[in-house]
């Protein structure tokens, strides 16, 4: 139980104004804990941003001003791709230049397939049945 919890001892009574007293503290900390917990939640959506964008840095976050982004009570930031977009327009050499190459995936590779005898030249296939009856 914390502090809030316990019931006072039995020579010890609160007054109505103490009670008072405490339950405003303990609303400004839950007040300070929801601000605190807000911009986490908009530095950490706008450190995903960033690194969405290609920032090359993201210590580059400290020169956003970000008291134009809303919180829905969802928990999603409104307006951080659009200000990200003004940032890298603004701030370009932040970011890492655009690339014109794609980076393409390699074919899956494929086990090597034994060929057919009918794909064989003659020849390769007097050697490939002379390898086979040399094993036995």
């Amino acid at each position: 139980m914390t502090t809030a919890e316990t019931p006072p001892a039995e020579g010890e009574t609160e007054t109505i104004e103490q009670l008072r007293i405490r339950a405003a503290d303990l609303e400004l900390q839950v007040q300070n804990l929801a601000q605190q917990a807000r911009s986490n939640l908009v530095m950490a959506e706008l450190k995903t941003e960033a690194v969405r964008a290609g920032m090359i840095d993201l210590d580059g976050l400290r020169l956003l001003d970000a008291s134009g982004l809303t919180v829905t009570d969802q928990g999603a930031v409104l307006g951080s791709a659009a200000l990200m977009d003004r940032f890298r327009r603004d701030k370009p050499w932040l970011f890492a230049a655009a690339s014109s190459t794609t980076s393409a995936m390699p074919p899956p590779s494929q086990p090597p397939r034994a060929k057919l005898a009918t794909d064989m030249t003659a020849e390769e296939y007097r050697a490939a049945r002379a390898a086979i009856t040399r094993r036995f």
